[in-house]
């Protein structure tokens, strides 16, 4: 069963959370948080993208950027923008985005249950990645980044949740600027407390990663790497669990270098073996059912739709994801490993398929896929299986901000 905790959140002071709360920091490279931040000297980018205070020539995973953080957040508390709570508490946290709104549970989780697999997982990890939030992580002493977990509905949960916000009043609630609504209402009444926690203990057999793997890895890797040293907030990292029934995956796209020594005529020759390849012209293709892609070369549009008997029906082998990875990406283009490969990037949905124009016609890039996204019973069975996804299959929209809730391990 779920083991999770209630904690001493620090957050910060109410009249600073829509100042302090950021968008996380794998959405946005340096140059954006940087401009981000601007004129905002409460923004947890200083934090989280701490080499925004350092000059530009800075290498983004040299210590001084980790130290940087820890200074950085030092100032913060020392400034009372942020505070430690005196007490352990769960927290509930509500997004509303385009009018649809989802509620999760902020507590933190265990360690143990990640490496035991109570926590599942459906994708590897980038080694890069995972380094950087170790750093970090050790560094600063504190878990800035929030693992983004799901779990099967559970009406209990879901009751006490909408009870408590129907008779509380919000700690924070807010509209950032990108005009999602954030509203956090903290959970502190010891008996609701235990409710929760006993409920997941005995009600909820497993929780999934949704969003936030190299977090979690890093989160483990750094108990291991503390050896006699390990703190009991060690043993645990932040989370907050979502509904299953509430969450909303966006499509995860691809951008690619080059054809792999081929030129367009014999790359549309070698697609065509496993796919109906029809021209569009300049009218983006947006897929609308599985097994359905767009394809974006030299200014075009092309719409791919995989042909029968191409690909397997089992839990991996069906998803879109796959066979972009199996009949274009590795077959074709040479790309084995999408984690170590630096000729393959990933644009997320909410960053819209005109990105993957922008990235192509810039000459940064030389072709573009846009994907029909994954959908939560597929990522579960998947995860039930014991398999895991290629690297970046789900993009899940509104995000949590970074800031408002930040798990201390030592």
């Amino acid at each position: 069963m779920s083991i999770i905790k209630p904690f001493k959140a620090l957050r910060p002071q109410a009249q600073f959370a829509k100042q302090v709360a950021s968008r996380p920091y794998d959405v946005l490279n340096s140059a954006e948080a940087k401009v981000e931040a601007q004129g905002n000297n409460h923004s947890f980018l200083y934090i989280t993208k701490s080499e925004i205070s350092l000059p530009e020539s800075a290498d983004i995973h040299a210590p001084e950027v980790y130290e940087t953080a820890k200074q950085n957040l030092a100032a913060f508390m020392q400034r009372d923008v942020l505070f430690k709570e005196n007490k352990e508490c769960y927290y509930i946290y509500q997004l509303i985005m385009n009018g649809r709104s989802q509620t999760g549970l902020v507590a933190v989780s265990s360690v143990d249950d990640y490496e035991n697999d109570i926590i599942k997982k459906h994708e590897f990890t980038r080694p890069e990645k995972e380094l950087d939030r170790i750093n970090h992580i050790k560094t600063t002493g504190a878990q800035t980044g929030n693992v983004f977990l799901a779990y099967r509905n559970n009406d209990s949960i879901d009751s006490i949740i909408e009870n408590w916000k129907k008779i509380k009043s919000p700690v924070y609630d807010f509209i950032a600027d990108d005009t999602i609504q954030h509203t956090i209402w903290i959970v502190n009444e010891d008996e609701t407390i235990a409710s929760i926690t006993e409920i997941f203990d005995t009600q909820i057999p497993c929780t999934y990663i949704a969003d936030g793997h190299h977090r979690a890895a890093s989160a483990a890797k750094v108990r291991k790497a503390l050896g006699n040293d390990i703190t009991y907030e060690s043993n645990y990292f932040l989370t907050t669990l979502f509904p299953s029934n509430q969450l909303y995956i966006m499509d995860y796209n691809r951008v690619v270098k080059d054809l792999n020594g081929l030129d367009n005529e014999h790359f549309l020759t070698e697609l065509s073996k496993s796919f109906d390849v029809e021209l569009i012209g300049n009218e983006i293709v947006t897929p609308t059912t599985l097994h359905e892609f767009g394809m974006y070369l030299d200014t075009n549009w092309y719409k791919l739709v995989a042909k029968e008997g191409t690909y397997t029906n089992d839990p991996i082998g069906v998803l879109d994801v796959t066979i972009l990875s199996d009949l274009i990406l590795d077959k074709i283009l040479g790309i084995a490993d999408q984690r170590t490969d630096k000729r393959i990037d990933f644009v997320g949905g909410i960053r819209g398929l005109k990105e993957l124009e922008r990235r192509v016609d810039s000459g940064d890039m030389k072709v573009a896929f846009s994907l029909f996204p994954v959908t939560i019973n597929q990522l579960f069975d998947i995860s039930d299986s014991g398999n895991v996804m290629p690297p970046k299959s789900t993009w899940f929209e509104p995000k949590l901000r970074d800031g408002l809730l930040t798990h201390l391990i030592n």
